[in-house]
């Protein structure tokens, strides 16, 4: 093949652009060459970052920077705005492009069998940070009435409802925060949030540094019963193999001994408190009940019987995102993923499906944190180049870049390109400026567009 290699990538989160940049570094880029378009359904890139990171969190944030890098290459072009299958199907990509890397990661709650989950007033927690972060296709309103809330998990993004719930709507006026967000946030009635987890200290899925951060409130005290902090040879056996499992644990412990202070609202981290049941009444949350468990020696609980019921009205469960499921491709809807063998996606015989590949949470769930997502696209790009290599990829039957374009303007499809972003981003930095902020996010889809010149 003596022109460039033409990949399509699905998701322009950091999964599929950490994808483009290892096509960017690879020898192929050398010769012949890559030519790599992004295909966003949101009219603005970064996925996760921008759509899945809690406001205060700037320093995650900041990877945004680096994955400018990626774009910014002239082998690149960006198509926002524009959604898989409905504007472009599987079949219009194979035509297009030698080989198509989906990345399109996960983005809604997964499912979790308890008694009084669909109750009014309990809620998925992916729900809430799509609120919270402005996406634009949710409701411009959250319902923060209760003043006792209970979240359901122990990772990162529990840690961030949590954090979200209790912080004053001030305190997050310096981030990007809309104001739609800060209107609701303004309103919230919530004094008391309980984290729940059905394991001890060792078991917790929080990052160190995250957990830490929940203490830096001056308006949030955070609380851990000495009753919780219990470690068996298995939870010590973790402590030891992991540092990270150490720190939060050590940080549990320091928590758990020290005075309650009086700062206005209380975080309470819970262990060893399995969820049963959502307790309502007239439709609506009224409590949650708890069964306690302890260690059995390996590092995993048992219930006891031993039933608690809480005096919460809204409950939150933060137990993990799930991915679509994408037209034309296998799918595990046990896992959330599709199935593949290094990225290389697996067809029903255990064939690998031609020149298409996945890689990110779509390829291997939604665990870890975002650098992770460097690694799935090494291993999934290295699969596609040795499949060009080898003969492998059947090819593009419409390949000159220019297809796809007419393809979307026959469509009649509004999309958003790289330049249209540097507008946006510019006009977000222009309204966080005349309040002395970063950045103010826009909202409205319309607005986007418009302000991206789509």
């Amino acid at each position: 093949m003596s022109r460039p290699i033409r990949v399509a990538i699905v998701g322009a989160g950091p999964a599929g652009i950490y994808a483009a940049d290892a096509l960017l570094k690879s020898d192929a880029a050398e010769a012949p060459g890559v030519s790599i378009d992004l295909f966003e359904r949101m009219p603005a890139p970064f996925g996760l970052i921008r759509y899945g990171v809690a406001p205060d969190h700037p320093r995650i944030k900041g990877i945004v920077t680096a994955l400018h890098q990626v774009l910014d290459k002239p082998q690149v072009r960006l198509f926002g705005n524009v959604d898989h299958p409905g504007d472009l199907t599987l079949d219009d990509l194979h035509r297009f492009y030698d080989a198509v890397v989906f990345a399109t990661g996960a983005t809604a709650d997964r499912a979790l069998d308890l008694p009084g989950i669909g109750l009014d007033g309990s809620h998925g927690a992916a729900d809430f940070v799509s609120w919270y972060d402005g996406h634009p296709d949710v409701a411009r309103s959250w319902p923060l009435e209760a003043e006792k809330v209970a979240v359901l998990g122990v990772g990162n993004v529990a840690l961030d409802v949590a954090r979200i719930l209790a912080k004053t709507a001030d305190e997050l006026l310096s981030t990007e925060i809309p104001p739609n967000v800060h209107a609701g946030l303004a309103r919230n009635r919530a004094r008391e949030v309980h984290v729940f987890g059905r394991r001890g200290p060792a078991q917790a899925k929080f990052s160190p540094m995250e957990l830490r951060e929940l203490d830096h409130s001056p308006t949030i005290e955070v609380v851990v019963s000495p009753e919780d902090i219990e470690y068996d040879a298995g939870s010590i056996a973790e402590r030891r193999a992991a540092k990270h499992v150490d720190m939060v644990a050590a940080t549990l412990e320091n928590w758990a001994i020290r005075d309650v202070g009086d700062r206005p609202h209380r975080i309470h981290l819970h262990f060893f408190e399995s969820p049963v049941e959502v307790l309502g009444e007239d439709g609506r949350v009224v409590g949650l009940r708890t069964e306690r468990t302890e260690l059995d020696g390996t590092g995993n609980v048992r219930g006891t019987g031993r039933f608690t019921d809480w005096d919460v009205q809204a409950v939150y469960r933060a137990v993990g995102y799930y991915s679509d499921e994408l037209p034309k491709l296998p799918f595990d809807p046990v896992s959330g993923t599709v199935p593949n063998e290094a990225g290389r996606v697996l067809a029903a015989d255990g064939s690998h499906q031609s020149a298409t590949y996945v890689t990110g949470w779509i390829k291997r769930g939604p665990v870890g944190l975002i650098g992770h997502t460097k690694g799935d696209a090494n291993e999934t790009v290295a699969c596609l180049l040795a499949d060009h290599a080898g003969g492998r990829l059947p090819g593009a039957v419409d390949p000159d870049p220019g297809t796809v374009v007419a393809h979307l303007r026959e469509q009649g499809v509004r999309y958003t390109t790289w330049e249209g972003w540097h507008r946006l981003d510019g006009h977000e930095r222009a309204l966080g400026a005349a309040e002395g902020r970063e950045r103010v996010k826009v909202v409205e889809r319309e607005e986007m567009l418009r302000r991206s010149g789509a």
